[in-house]
């Protein structure tokens, strides 16, 4: 089974010598219907909101986590309720991985971390 969200990828893409059908190669995206309830979608853009602390930032990524559930067979209720009983701080992590699931190969995410510097670098170190 291919969870892939999109047909192309950095050794192939959609073939558009032989179809005939434009669309197929232009919005080869979000082919899955994204059909929930406005609960759902309430739901989880009420909680990432809160999480990134901005509305269009929350709105996007509850967007992305709803059709990664959607691609995945999930219920994007179960998958709010895991997200939630993480302890804070690890929320990154995990969000990553789900995200990374049915991403094409070539444009994984991930998040920068702080690096720690040793103390006797850090004090040569000019401001």
């Amino acid at each position: 089974m291919n969870n892939q969200t999109s047909t192309a990828t950095n050794l192939q893409g959609p073939d558009i010598a032989t179809s005939t059908e434009a669309n197929k190669y232009f919005n080869n995206l979000y082919a899955l219907p994204f059909n929930v309830s406005a609960e759902v979608n309430d739901a989880l853009n009420a909680y990432f909101e809160t999480y990134t602390g901005n509305k269009i930032s929350g709105d996007n990524l509850a967007a992305v986590v709803l059709y990664t559930a959607l691609a995945q067979n999930l219920n994007p209720l179960s998958v709010l309720q895991q997200f939630q009983s993480l302890p804070k701080g690890e929320i990154n992590t995990y969000l990553t991985a789900f995200l990374n699931v049915t991403r094409v190969p070539t444009s994984l995410l991930g998040f920068k971390t702080g690096t720690t510097t040793n103390q006797f670098v850090q004090r040569s170190i000019l401001p």
